[in-house]
């Protein structure tokens, strides 16, 4: 992984910036939950 595609606010479940440091945290919740949800249905 660069240093550029690193996620530096911590936000990123990836470890990669995917833009959530943008997010309002009500926002980056919604999107967490959304995104936990389809992970465990992958599995």
């Amino acid at each position: 992984m660069t240093e550029e595609n690193k996620c530096g606010c911590g936000r990123s479940p990836t470890g990669k910036c995917i833009g959530w440091h943008a997010l309002s945290e009500d926002e980056y919740i919604k999107r967490k939950e959304s995104y936990d949800v389809k992970q465990a249905q992958k599995k």
